[in-house]
Protein backbone atom coordinates (compact mmCIF):
# COMPACT_ATOMS: atom_id res chain seq x y z
CA UNK A 1 0.00 0.00 0.00
CA UNK A 2 1.32 3.65 -0.98
CA UNK A 3 2.00 5.60 1.86
CA UNK A 4 -0.45 9.15 2.13
CA UNK A 5 1.54 11.90 2.76
CA UNK A 6 0.45 13.72 6.13
CA UNK A 7 1.56 17.43 7.16
CA UNK A 8 0.40 18.98 10.52
CA UNK A 9 0.73 22.69 10.66
CA UNK A 10 1.54 24.73 14.02
CA UNK A 11 2.29 28.28 14.42
CA UNK A 12 5.56 27.66 15.98
CA UNK A 13 6.71 25.32 19.04
CA UNK A 14 6.85 26.73 21.73
CA UNK A 15 5.58 24.98 24.76
CA UNK A 16 2.02 24.61 25.31
CA UNK A 17 -0.64 22.36 24.66
CA UNK A 18 -1.51 23.10 20.81
CA UNK A 19 1.71 22.36 20.28
CA UNK A 20 2.53 19.15 22.36
CA UNK A 21 -0.51 17.56 20.62
CA UNK A 22 1.02 18.45 17.20
CA UNK A 23 3.63 16.81 18.02
CA UNK A 24 2.46 13.95 20.01
CA UNK A 25 0.18 13.62 16.91
CA UNK A 26 2.71 13.87 13.75
CA UNK A 27 5.35 11.49 16.13
CA UNK A 28 2.50 8.77 16.18
CA UNK A 29 1.21 8.52 12.92
CA UNK A 30 1.46 5.17 12.01
CA UNK A 31 4.70 4.97 9.23
CA UNK A 32 3.61 2.13 7.75
CA UNK A 33 0.43 4.53 6.59
CA UNK A 34 1.42 7.34 6.42
CA UNK A 35 4.64 9.46 5.79
CA UNK A 36 4.59 12.72 8.26
CA UNK A 37 5.71 16.78 7.92
CA UNK A 38 5.52 18.85 10.29
CA UNK A 39 5.11 22.84 9.41
CA UNK A 40 5.66 25.82 11.66
CA UNK A 41 3.96 28.81 10.07
CA UNK A 42 5.83 31.45 11.95
CA UNK A 43 8.80 29.72 14.22
CA UNK A 44 10.38 26.46 15.97
CA UNK A 45 10.58 26.38 19.79
CA UNK A 46 11.93 23.77 22.31
CA UNK A 47 9.63 21.46 21.53
CA UNK A 48 11.54 21.01 17.96
CA UNK A 49 13.81 18.77 19.74
CA UNK A 50 10.66 16.19 20.47
CA UNK A 51 10.06 15.30 16.88
CA UNK A 52 10.52 12.03 15.41
CA UNK A 53 13.74 12.02 13.38
CA UNK A 54 11.88 10.91 10.43
CA UNK A 55 9.15 13.85 10.58
CA UNK A 56 9.95 15.74 7.39
CA UNK A 57 10.15 19.57 8.54
CA UNK A 58 9.42 23.08 6.77
CA UNK A 59 9.47 26.37 8.53
CA UNK A 60 7.92 29.03 6.96
CA UNK A 61 8.80 31.96 9.40
CA UNK A 62 5.86 34.11 8.13
CA UNK A 63 5.44 37.38 9.29
CA UNK A 64 1.70 38.52 9.14
CA UNK A 65 -1.17 36.70 9.27
CA UNK A 66 -1.79 36.16 5.24
CA UNK A 67 2.17 36.35 3.61
CA UNK A 68 1.63 35.21 0.55
CA UNK A 69 5.39 34.38 -0.16
CA UNK A 70 4.51 31.41 2.92
CA UNK A 71 1.86 30.33 1.77
CA UNK A 72 3.66 29.57 -1.65
CA UNK A 73 6.20 28.02 -0.28
CA UNK A 74 3.40 25.72 1.56
CA UNK A 75 2.01 24.75 -1.69
CA UNK A 76 5.04 24.35 -3.55
CA UNK A 77 6.48 21.91 -1.03
CA UNK A 78 3.47 19.65 -0.03
CA UNK A 79 3.08 19.07 -4.63
CA UNK A 80 6.39 18.23 -4.74
CA UNK A 81 5.78 16.14 -1.70
CA UNK A 82 2.72 14.73 -2.46
CA UNK A 83 1.02 15.83 1.02
CA UNK A 84 -2.59 14.81 0.33
CA UNK A 85 -3.57 15.72 3.92
CA UNK A 86 -2.99 19.10 5.84
CA UNK A 87 -3.93 19.13 9.12
CA UNK A 88 -3.90 22.25 10.80
CA UNK A 89 -4.08 23.50 14.32
CA UNK A 90 -5.79 26.45 15.65
CA UNK A 91 -4.69 29.58 13.60
CA UNK A 92 -2.41 27.44 11.25
CA UNK A 93 -5.97 27.19 9.19
CA UNK A 94 -5.39 30.23 7.36
CA UNK A 95 -2.40 29.37 5.72
CA UNK A 96 -3.76 25.46 5.33
CA UNK A 97 -6.73 26.81 3.30
CA UNK A 98 -4.73 29.25 1.25
CA UNK A 99 -2.60 26.94 0.09
CA UNK A 100 -4.93 24.20 -0.64
CA UNK A 101 -6.14 26.16 -3.46
CA UNK A 102 -2.84 26.42 -5.47
CA UNK A 103 -3.50 22.78 -6.10
CA UNK A 104 -6.56 20.23 -5.65
CA UNK A 105 -4.25 17.39 -3.39
CA UNK A 106 -4.80 18.10 -0.53
CA UNK A 107 -8.00 17.52 2.09
CA UNK A 108 -8.06 20.43 5.34
CA UNK A 109 -8.82 19.22 8.54
CA UNK A 110 -9.13 21.95 11.07
CA UNK A 111 -7.79 21.15 14.85
CA UNK A 112 -9.60 23.64 17.14
CA UNK A 113 -8.30 23.55 20.38
CA UNK A 114 -9.65 27.09 21.52
CA UNK A 115 -9.04 26.84 25.76
CA UNK A 116 -10.04 30.18 25.63
CA UNK A 117 -14.00 29.25 24.60
CA UNK A 118 -15.55 30.62 27.84
CA UNK A 119 -13.92 33.76 28.38
CA UNK A 120 -13.55 35.20 25.23
CA UNK A 121 -16.14 35.95 22.19
CA UNK A 122 -14.69 34.30 18.90
CA UNK A 123 -16.05 36.15 15.97
CA UNK A 124 -17.38 32.97 13.34
CA UNK A 125 -17.57 35.27 10.50
CA UNK A 126 -14.04 34.73 9.15
CA UNK A 127 -13.95 31.03 10.39
CA UNK A 128 -17.51 30.01 8.78
CA UNK A 129 -15.93 31.28 4.92
CA UNK A 130 -12.43 28.83 5.70
CA UNK A 131 -15.28 26.22 7.23
CA UNK A 132 -17.04 25.94 4.18
CA UNK A 133 -13.77 24.79 2.27
CA UNK A 134 -12.15 22.06 4.41
CA UNK A 135 -12.58 18.49 4.78
CA UNK A 136 -14.24 18.58 8.67
CA UNK A 137 -13.29 19.74 12.15
CA UNK A 138 -11.83 18.00 15.03
CA UNK A 139 -12.86 19.90 18.62
CA UNK A 140 -10.50 19.15 21.96
CA UNK A 141 -14.14 20.06 23.83
CA UNK A 142 -17.70 19.31 23.41
CA UNK A 143 -18.60 23.35 23.15
CA UNK A 144 -16.24 23.30 20.29
CA UNK A 145 -17.83 21.06 18.85
CA UNK A 146 -21.11 22.81 18.85
CA UNK A 147 -19.56 25.78 17.83
CA UNK A 148 -18.22 24.10 14.81
CA UNK A 149 -22.16 23.19 14.27
CA UNK A 150 -23.77 25.54 14.85
CA UNK A 151 -21.80 28.86 14.45
CA UNK A 152 -19.93 27.75 11.21
CA UNK A 153 -22.61 25.53 9.67
CA UNK A 154 -19.97 22.48 9.55
CA UNK A 155 -22.29 19.05 8.97
CA UNK A 156 -22.68 17.34 11.91
CA UNK A 157 -20.71 14.34 9.92
CA UNK A 158 -17.84 16.31 9.42
CA UNK A 159 -17.70 17.95 13.09
CA UNK A 160 -15.86 15.14 15.32
CA UNK A 161 -14.75 15.66 19.35
CA UNK A 162 -11.34 13.78 19.85
CA UNK A 163 -10.00 13.99 23.04
CA UNK A 164 -6.16 15.11 23.67
CA UNK A 165 -3.87 12.06 24.74
CA UNK A 166 -0.89 11.75 26.68
CA UNK A 167 2.70 9.75 27.08
CA UNK A 168 3.78 8.11 29.58
CA UNK A 169 6.94 9.63 29.74
CA UNK A 170 9.83 8.62 32.60
CA UNK A 171 11.99 11.41 34.22
CA UNK A 172 15.15 12.00 32.89
CA UNK A 173 17.83 11.50 35.23
CA UNK A 174 17.75 11.97 39.20
CA UNK A 175 14.75 13.86 40.52
CA UNK A 176 14.97 17.90 40.82
CA UNK A 177 15.40 19.46 44.55
CA UNK A 178 12.09 21.16 44.94
CA UNK A 179 10.91 23.37 47.96
CA UNK A 180 8.11 22.00 50.30
CA UNK A 181 7.64 19.00 52.45
CA UNK A 182 7.01 15.71 50.67
CA UNK A 183 3.12 15.16 51.29
CA UNK A 184 2.50 18.62 51.03
CA UNK A 185 3.61 19.77 47.34
CA UNK A 186 1.17 21.44 45.18
CA UNK A 187 1.77 21.43 41.62
CA UNK A 188 0.36 23.29 38.75
CA UNK A 189 1.30 22.92 35.02
CA UNK A 190 -0.15 26.10 33.00
CA UNK A 191 1.69 28.82 31.20
CA UNK A 192 0.84 32.20 32.82
CA UNK A 193 -1.81 34.18 30.99
CA UNK A 194 -5.63 35.06 32.33
CA UNK A 195 -7.39 31.94 31.11
CA UNK A 196 -5.52 29.97 33.61
CA UNK A 197 -6.58 32.01 36.64
CA UNK A 198 -3.34 31.37 39.07
CA UNK A 199 -4.75 34.49 40.60
CA UNK A 200 -7.51 32.38 42.02
CA UNK A 201 -5.02 29.54 42.67
CA UNK A 202 -3.34 32.10 44.72
CA UNK A 203 -5.97 33.36 46.93
CA UNK A 204 -6.97 29.79 47.41
CA UNK A 205 -3.07 28.84 48.44
CA UNK A 206 -3.43 31.61 50.73
CA UNK A 207 -6.74 30.02 52.98
CA UNK A 208 -4.59 26.39 52.49
CA UNK A 209 -1.21 27.54 54.60
CA UNK A 210 -3.64 28.93 57.39
CA UNK A 211 -4.14 25.48 58.44
CA UNK A 212 -1.25 23.81 56.63
CA UNK A 213 1.73 25.80 56.71
CA UNK A 214 3.90 23.41 55.34
CA UNK A 215 1.93 23.67 51.81
CA UNK A 216 3.94 24.64 49.19
CA UNK A 217 2.68 25.68 45.48
CA UNK A 218 5.05 25.07 42.29
CA UNK A 219 4.09 26.84 39.35
CA UNK A 220 5.27 25.51 35.69
CA UNK A 221 4.90 27.73 33.14
CA UNK A 222 5.87 30.10 30.56
CA UNK A 223 5.19 33.85 31.30
CA UNK A 224 3.32 34.10 27.94
CA UNK A 225 1.47 37.12 29.51
CA UNK A 226 3.93 39.30 30.59
CA UNK A 227 1.40 41.77 32.19
CA UNK A 228 -0.64 38.89 33.67
CA UNK A 229 2.90 37.38 34.69
CA UNK A 230 3.23 40.83 36.64
CA UNK A 231 -0.24 40.23 38.55
CA UNK A 232 1.02 37.30 39.65
CA UNK A 233 3.68 38.09 41.57
CA UNK A 234 2.19 41.26 42.74
CA UNK A 235 -0.51 38.66 44.35
CA UNK A 236 1.74 36.73 45.47
CA UNK A 237 3.44 39.63 47.58
CA UNK A 238 0.16 40.72 48.25
CA UNK A 239 -0.67 37.83 50.41
CA UNK A 240 3.14 37.11 51.75
CA UNK A 241 2.95 33.61 49.90
CA UNK A 242 6.76 34.02 48.95
CA UNK A 243 7.82 31.67 51.14
CA UNK A 244 4.45 29.34 50.57
CA UNK A 245 4.81 30.02 46.32
CA UNK A 246 7.60 29.26 43.52
CA UNK A 247 7.57 30.41 40.22
CA UNK A 248 9.43 27.35 38.09
CA UNK A 249 8.64 29.28 34.98
CA UNK A 250 9.17 27.63 31.74
CA UNK A 251 10.80 23.46 31.90
CA UNK A 252 11.80 21.04 30.40
CA UNK A 253 11.57 18.15 33.28
CA UNK A 254 8.12 18.30 33.95
CA UNK A 255 7.52 14.20 34.14
CA UNK A 256 10.67 14.50 36.64
CA UNK A 257 9.02 17.49 38.55
CA UNK A 258 5.65 15.90 38.65
CA UNK A 259 6.83 12.95 40.31
CA UNK A 260 8.33 15.11 42.79
CA UNK A 261 4.97 16.34 43.76
CA UNK A 262 1.97 14.94 45.59
CA UNK A 263 -1.11 17.40 44.80
CA UNK A 264 -1.45 18.32 40.34
CA UNK A 265 -3.87 21.26 40.52
CA UNK A 266 -5.43 23.43 37.50
CA UNK A 267 -7.73 26.51 38.51
CA UNK A 268 -8.76 27.82 34.88
CA UNK A 269 -11.30 29.66 34.38
CA UNK A 270 -11.82 28.11 30.91
CA UNK A 271 -9.98 25.29 29.18
CA UNK A 272 -10.77 22.58 25.76
CA UNK A 273 -8.94 19.88 27.80
CA UNK A 274 -5.89 20.25 28.73
CA UNK A 275 -3.14 18.67 28.52
CA UNK A 276 -1.81 19.28 32.07
CA UNK A 277 -4.64 16.79 33.30
CA UNK A 278 -3.54 13.96 31.39
CA UNK A 279 0.31 14.34 32.02
CA UNK A 280 -0.76 14.27 35.86
CA UNK A 281 -2.56 10.83 35.71
CA UNK A 282 0.13 9.67 34.26
CA UNK A 283 2.59 11.14 36.77
CA UNK A 284 0.30 9.14 39.50
CA UNK A 285 -1.19 12.33 40.98
CA UNK A 286 -4.55 13.21 42.40
CA UNK A 287 -5.65 16.02 40.86
CA UNK A 288 -8.18 19.05 41.91
CA UNK A 289 -9.66 20.69 38.80
CA UNK A 290 -12.22 23.60 38.11
CA UNK A 291 -15.03 22.28 35.96
CA UNK A 292 -14.59 23.90 32.53
CA UNK A 293 -14.29 22.29 29.16
CA UNK A 294 -13.38 18.89 29.40
CA UNK A 295 -11.91 18.72 32.92
CA UNK A 296 -14.42 16.85 34.97
CA UNK A 297 -15.24 14.63 31.72
CA UNK A 298 -11.24 13.76 32.53
CA UNK A 299 -11.82 13.15 36.25
CA UNK A 300 -14.69 10.61 35.35
CA UNK A 301 -17.04 13.39 37.14
CA UNK A 302 -15.39 13.41 40.53
CA UNK A 303 -14.89 9.74 40.58
CA UNK A 304 -11.48 10.04 39.18
CA UNK A 305 -10.24 13.35 40.65
CA UNK A 306 -11.40 16.16 42.78
CA UNK A 307 -13.87 19.10 40.73
CA UNK A 308 -14.64 22.47 41.64
CA UNK A 309 -16.39 25.39 40.24
CA UNK A 310 -14.25 27.83 38.58
CA UNK A 311 -13.23 30.54 40.35
CA UNK A 312 -14.19 29.70 44.07
CA UNK A 313 -11.05 30.09 45.89
CA UNK A 314 -12.97 28.74 49.19
CA UNK A 315 -14.01 25.27 47.16
CA UNK A 316 -10.47 25.07 45.63
CA UNK A 317 -8.51 25.75 49.02
CA UNK A 318 -11.08 22.80 50.94
CA UNK A 319 -10.54 20.19 47.73
CA UNK A 320 -6.76 20.88 48.11
CA UNK A 321 -6.89 20.52 52.39
CA UNK A 322 -8.81 17.29 51.78
CA UNK A 323 -6.11 15.81 49.90
CA UNK A 324 -3.39 16.98 51.80
CA UNK A 325 -4.82 15.35 54.63
CA UNK A 326 -5.93 12.52 53.56
CA UNK A 327 -2.88 10.10 51.89
CA UNK A 328 -5.17 7.28 51.57
CA UNK A 329 -7.59 9.53 49.37
CA UNK A 330 -4.92 10.73 47.46
CA UNK A 331 -3.88 7.36 46.51
CA UNK A 332 -7.06 6.17 45.82
CA UNK A 333 -7.53 9.34 43.19
CA UNK A 334 -4.12 8.57 41.91
CA UNK A 335 -4.70 5.34 40.86
CA UNK A 336 -8.18 5.65 39.01
CA UNK A 337 -7.17 8.45 36.61
CA UNK A 338 -4.04 7.00 35.79
CA UNK A 339 -5.93 3.94 34.68
CA UNK A 340 -8.15 5.91 33.00
CA UNK A 341 -5.91 7.85 31.36
CA UNK A 342 -4.34 5.33 30.07
CA UNK A 343 -7.61 3.78 29.25
CA UNK A 344 -9.24 6.73 27.28
CA UNK A 345 -6.65 8.97 26.48
CA UNK A 346 -3.62 6.69 25.21
CA UNK A 347 -1.81 7.43 21.92
CA UNK A 348 -3.04 4.03 19.94
CA UNK A 349 -7.02 4.79 20.63
CA UNK A 350 -6.90 8.44 19.73
CA UNK A 351 -4.60 7.97 16.20
CA UNK A 352 -6.82 5.51 15.31
CA UNK A 353 -9.89 7.53 15.23
CA UNK A 354 -8.20 10.38 13.67
CA UNK A 355 -6.53 7.92 10.95
CA UNK A 356 -10.08 6.46 10.31
CA UNK A 357 -11.06 10.38 9.71
CA UNK A 358 -7.94 10.60 7.05
CA UNK A 359 -9.37 7.48 5.51
CA UNK A 360 -12.93 9.10 4.65
CA UNK A 361 -11.60 11.86 3.50
CA UNK A 362 -9.47 9.85 1.11
CA UNK A 363 -11.79 7.94 -0.12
Amino acid sequence: MNRVGVMHLVDSLDIGGTERMAVNFVNSLPRERYVPYLCTTRRDGPLEGLLGADVGRLRLERKFRLDLGAVYRLASFARRHDIRILHAHSSSLFVATAASRFYSHPAVIWHDHFGRYGLEHRSAFLFRRLASNIGGVIAVSQPLAEWARHALSVPTERVWYIPNFAFLEEPNGELPTLPGSPGSRIVCVANLRPQKDHVTLLQAIALVVRQRPDAHLLLVGAATDLAYFEVVKKEIARRALDSHVTLLGERHDVASILRGCDIGVLSSASEGLPLSLLEYGMAGLPVVATDVGQCAEVLEYGRAGMVVAAQAPELLSEALLLLIQSPDRRIALARRLRARVIEIHSPRAIIERVCCIYDALLN
